[in-house]
């Protein structure tokens, strides 16, 4: 498809798609003249992806190209690319080790993630971002007066498991390896605040079955 169509086909304007294509967020097209070139189903794609990081996730095109950069990288593996491509995603602040929160936070986690089984997350530990965010998050419920029963965190983890295996199952009907990097880094973007949603909605539907009106 030539440049019209692929704007027509993913709402992109033409202005907009030659700035992503000088900013290295989309690849160039194959070229059939010395002014225009050709795209694919793949530049489709990838478009989606660059909207949902910089337009809705408001992630900085320098980020947005990190990111980016990981999905393409076919020197990794799978698990390396969606990896790295999550992990160059805007992170909340690094904790502070000598926080005593963050000491408990710290324990509490491993101790989670010793239970649930999750040896390869207890393995990387603080180089995960999710890791560290998840320790930030629980020390901040005793700053606030909020006390969060240890044992209840088992439940949500076993709980998330079964999300992620959804994930999962989900991302083997694809073949190509970039393009299951590409859903799982819109996903972050586009389809945790659909999760957030789905369980508030969820917790209003059984409240009212437990308690009634």
């Amino acid at each position: 498809m030539r440049l019209a169509e692929l704007s027509e086909r993913s709402g992109v304007p033409v202005g907009t798609i030659k700035y992503y294509l000088r900013e290295g967020l989309l690849p160039p097209g194959r070229r059939i003249s010395a002014t225009q070139a050709e795209y694919e189903e793949a530049h489709v794609r990838r478009l989606a992806l660059i909207r949902a990081l910089v337009q809705v996730g408001r992630v900085p095109v320098a980020t947005a190209r990190e990111v980016i950069a990981a999905v393409d990288d076919e020197s990794l593996s799978t698990t390396f690319r969606v990896g790295a491509a999550m992990w160059a995603l805007p992170q909340p602040p690094d904790p502070d080790p000598q926080d005593p929160h963050i000491v408990r936070a710290t324990a509490l986690v491993e101790s989670l993630l010793d239970e649930l089984g999750w040896t390869h997350a207890r393995e990387i530990g603080a180089l995960s971002p999710s890791y560290r965010a998840l320790i930030s998050s629980l020390a901040t419920l005793p700053r606030v007066g909020y006390e969060f029963p240890p044992e209840q965190l088992t439940p949500y983890g076993r709980a998330v498991e079964e999300i992620a295996t959804v994930d999962l199952d989900h991302l083997d009907r694809y073949d190509d390896t970039t393009e299951k990097a590409e859903i799982v880094v819109g996903a972050a973007v586009l389809f945790e605040p659909v999760l957030l949603a789905l369980r508030r909605l969820a917790q209003e539907e059984l409240t009212t079955r437990r308690y009634g009106l």
